[in-house]
């Protein structure tokens, strides 16, 4: 049964930084494809960035130069580095994985994900 549980949201004034993990159970992140997702308050479900086993990355117009995606393979985890955080940046975000990997780049496609995480609450103020 895969399991991501993702951990590191909360509070945050702008300018700030904080750091989620998506810890993975039944599920390998290292071969395939790996997302962040985020939900505000009567919006969509969007992407925000996304990684493959290659390395390759896809990130969200809104968030490039300030979020970076990552994984530690021998922890199972993926990560997301978020800098300089905007008061847009406030919502709920998931963790999502995929059992394939597309190309050239992941995609930032809600429905190519089927495992999610609960998600963790980013607020800033």
């Amino acid at each position: 049964q895969v399991q991501l549980v993702e951990s590191g949201g909360g509070s945050v004034q702008a300018g700030g930084s904080l750091r989620l993990s998506c810890t993975a159970s039944g599920f390998t992140l290292e071969r395939d494809d790996v997302g962040w997702f985020r939900q505000a308050p009567g919006k969509e479900r969007e992407g925000v960035a996304a990684l493959d086993s290659g390395g390759r990355t896809n990130y969200a117009n809104g968030v490039k130069g300030r979020f970076t995606i990552s994984k530690d393979n021998a922890e199972n985890t993926l990560y997301l580095q978020m800098n300089m955080l905007k008061p847009e940046d406030t919502a709920m975000y998931y963790c999502a994985a995929t059992r394939g990997m597309a190309w050239p780049v992941p995609p930032l496609v809600r429905n190519w994900y089927g495992y999610w995480g609960q998600g963790t609450q980013v607020t800033v103020s």
